[in-house]
């Protein structure tokens, strides 16, 4: 990041937040929510173009907002929780686009993570039905576990069909729910 950009990017948290300094002021954000430019049109407010990932930010002392904001940006922030959510944010749209072009996923860490999977669980995702013993958390379970296996190709087909059942009824309606109005 050039320091024209670092320059633009500081001013602009520090013209709406509280504190005073770049430290203080980076702690009053959090990301309110993202959207996804696929023609890459937008521009950070930092001035960088060709944004792909645009991020709502929202002061929780005063409830200003910064729109749009880049990952890297926010990154700048070097605040482990909001690298966190950016991470999770790109994959889920990562993910919903491979899911509607219909390629093969896999658990790996080309679509998922295991705070990805966490989240996800923590959303509700996971369904409650006859398979999992309507017990939504054995069905995450699964899945972190399918995750965490070292060679993947010793999952079986009947595991990867049941991580194929659980991407296209539970987490596939959550993307589409959740995703398909956020992309310019």
């Amino acid at each position: 990041m050039s320091n024209a950009y670092r320059t633009n990017l500081i001013q602009k948290v520090l013209d709406k937040s509280e504190g005073n300094t770049w430290n203080e002021a980076v702690q009053e954000w959090v990301i309110d929510d993202c959207e996804e430019d696929d023609s890459l049109e937008s521009s950070c407010i930092c001035g960088k173009e060709e944004l792909r990932y645009l991020f709502t930010i929202r002061n929780v002392k005063n409830g200003n907002t910064l729109f749009p904001i880049g990952s890297s940006c926010i990154k700048k922030f070097d605040r482990a929780d909001l690298n966190e959510e950016v991470s999770i944010q790109e994959k889920l749209f990562k993910l919903f686009h491979a899911i509607e072009d219909g390629s093969f996923i896999t658990l790996s860490s080309k679509f998922f993570s295991r705070k990805l999977l966490k989240y996800l669980y923590d959303e509700g995702v996971f369904q409650a039905n006859e398979y999992n013993n309507y017990n939504p958390e054995i069905d995450y379970e699964f899945m972190l576990k399918m995750f965490n296996t070292h060679d993947k190709d010793s999952i079986t087909r009947n595991r990867q069909g049941k991580i194929n059942a659980i991407i296209m009824t539970s987490i596939r309606p959550y993307l589409v729910e959740q995703l398909k109005n956020k992309i310019l």
